[in-house]
Formats: structure tokens, sequence, C-alpha cells
């Protein structure tokens, strides 16, 4: 049984002010064994949030992170420096990073694997966009990606590797994807896992949907069979919003594969 994984992405949000009020009513909220449960604030944010995250079970996690481990990178945060500060977990590739400052498959590749050297648990985002949906090539994109990303693994260790798969129409459209869309995506990438990394691999990795989760729909999209969790944006700055998606995933899933 694969344990589900609520990360909040509050992406360019939220001052140390607020950001320290938002971690006091989060941990009122998301404390629970039956979910991993992860906030990710801006870097300005990190030493602040782990501060006030001390005594809770919700773990730290970073928007994104520069390949090498030190050097002249003006502006980069590095593997190491992320741990310092206290973090467990890290977003990779994101589609904002993918579409406004050029992140590639390869630098995807090349930060994962620092990820990994540095026992940072990766959350690695892969999707399509529109107009490659509506193209029906939803599926040719995410095995691009996902080739991408794991090119060289078997020096890895794959199993400390999670998957969110989020569409680029559902990211702060307001839209997101049918339950169905969801877990045809899930499966699909589950299955190409299991023919990389091996079958056990393939089962145990926990695969998110992004893409305007909310309160709302959380629920059905977190009883989908292969939807592990959620990688949230917008409603992971409201404490209610937040605790009420980390309750959805604690409900046991009625559909089974």
């Amino acid at each position: 049984m694969r344990k589900p994984l609520i990360a909040g992405n509050w992406k360019l949000n939220l001052g140390l002010q607020e950001a320290a009020a938002l971690v006091q009513q989060l941990k009122g909220a998301c404390e629970t064994e039956a979910v991993d449960v992860v906030v990710c604030p801006p870097f300005t944010a990190l030493s602040t949030v782990a501060q006030a995250l001390k005594g809770s079970r919700i773990g730290l996690g970073a928007q994104d992170l520069f390949w090498e481990p030190q050097g002249a990178f003006t502006g980069e945060i590095s593997a190491p420096m992320l741990v310092d500060a206290g973090c467990r977990y890290v977003i990779i590739g994101h589609s904002e990073r993918r579409q406004h400052f050029g992140e590639t498959d390869e630098s995807v590749r090349r930060k994962l694997s620092a990820a990994l050297a540095s026992r940072l648990i990766p959350i690695v985002c892969i999707g399509e966009t529109l107009a490659e949906r509506e193209s029906n090539r939803t599926f040719d994109v995410l095995t691009r990606q996902l080739a991408g990303a794991f090119d060289g693994c078997e020096t890895w260790d794959c199993s400390q590797i999670t998957l969110a798969y989020e569409p680029v129409w559902a990211i702060g459209t307001g839209k997101n994807a049918t339950p169905e869309q969801a877990q045809e995506a899930h499966a699909f990438i589950r299955q190409w896992v299991a023919k990389r990394c091996g079958i056990q691999t393939g089962e145990a990795m926990r695969i998110q949907y992004g893409g305007s989760v909310n309160a709302s729909n959380a629920a059905v999209l977190l009883q989908q069979p292969d939807v592990d969790g959620a990688l949230v944006g917008g409603a992971s700055l409201n404490a209610d919003a937040f605790g009420a998606i980390v309750k959805a995933a604690r409900e046991p899933k009625a559909v089974t594969r």
C-alpha cells in the first residue's frame, strides 16, 4: 500500500511572517500518520518555516535546486544547501520552470541526480500542454519526459523518487483532469516506470496529481487507484482548503486496480 503524499507548492507567495502564520494553522489541520504532508515555501522562507515546523510531522520541501553542489552559479541553490536548511523534499521540473525558465528534460535529469545524491526526496513533474492533449500526444510527451528524466537511472535508488503528473492545461486555470483522465495518465506512467525500473519499483513509486486540486475535487481524484496524492498550488495557501485535501487523502480507496 502506497502512503499518500500531499505537497503544497506555495510558489512566489508569502513573506516570512505570513509563512510562519500559515504553518501554525497547518500544524493543527494536517498532523496525521496516514499521509505524508509537505510544504514548499520560497527559498527566502525555508529557514523560517523549518523553525516553525519543529516538532511537527509536516515535511519541508523546496521548489527547485541546481545540479552543482557549489561554485560560481549566481542566484542558484544547491542540494546540500537545501539539506542544510532543513529540506527533505524538492520539486523538480515544474511546468512553470519549463515554460518560463527554459527547464529541459536534460536539466531535470541533472537536478534529479543531484537531489538523490544528497538524499532529498525529489518530486519530478511531468505533463502535457492543451495542444499536445488535443492532438493525442499525451503519452508521447510523457514518454519523452520520463525517458529524459530517468536516463542513467541504473545507479539511482529509484524507490526514493515521487512523480507528479500535472497536465499543463490544468495548472492555475481552474480546470482539472477528470478522474478518468488522471487515472489513465497515472496508470500509463506506472507501467512505464515498471518497464524501465522493474515491476517492484513501479508498484511502489508514488505518483501525485497536480493541476487545480482543491477541497472540492480532491476526494474523487485521490480515490483513483494509481493516484497517490496531490501537488497542490493555490489551495495550499489556505489552511482549511489544504487540510481538507489532506483529510481526503486519508480515506481508504474504494476503487481497486
